[in-house]
């Protein structure tokens, strides 16, 4: 008796951890403007994992190498001010970070944009800024 309740148990942890994965699963993320792109995963860190936020992995690509301006994305976990990851003229980054706030254990909001800095005469062109929250 004892050996089919631990048996039990046992599966109810399992398939309910297939739950858990599958609602952090990870997400395909493109995000673009005029002469800058985003093109890379998202996912939102196991709330039992420190930093537990939302990881972002690809590449920020200068889509328009001959324009002279660089790129970068910028990023707003909860609602702490924009950071700023540069990118590099004619070339693409590779980004691999996980975005969360430190104060608490459970991060639920990350906005993100990608731009092109196009100095300090004339407005950067920005993509649409993308909400993530988590549920």
């Amino acid at each position: 008796m004892r050996k089919l309740a631990t048996a039990v148990v046992a599966a109810g942890l399992f398939f309910g951890g297939m739950g858990v994965a599958v609602a952090d699963a990870k997400h395909d993320l493109i995000m673009k403007s005029s002469g800058v792109e985003f093109v890379g995963t998202y996912q939102w860190q196991p709330t039992t994992q420190v930093p537990s936020g939302l990881h972002l992995k690809g590449e920020l690509r200068d889509k328009n190498s001959d324009d002279g301006h660089n790129v970068y994305l910028r990023v707003q976990v909860e609602r702490y001010a924009w950071s700023r990851l540069k990118g590099v003229q004619k070339k693409n980054v590779k980004v691999d970070e996980v975005y969360h706030d430190g104060a608490v254990l459970k991060t639920k909001e990350v906005r993100m944009e990608v731009c092109r800095d196009r100095g300090s005469l004339r407005p950067d062109n920005c993509s649409p800024e993308r909400l993530f929250s988590r549920r």
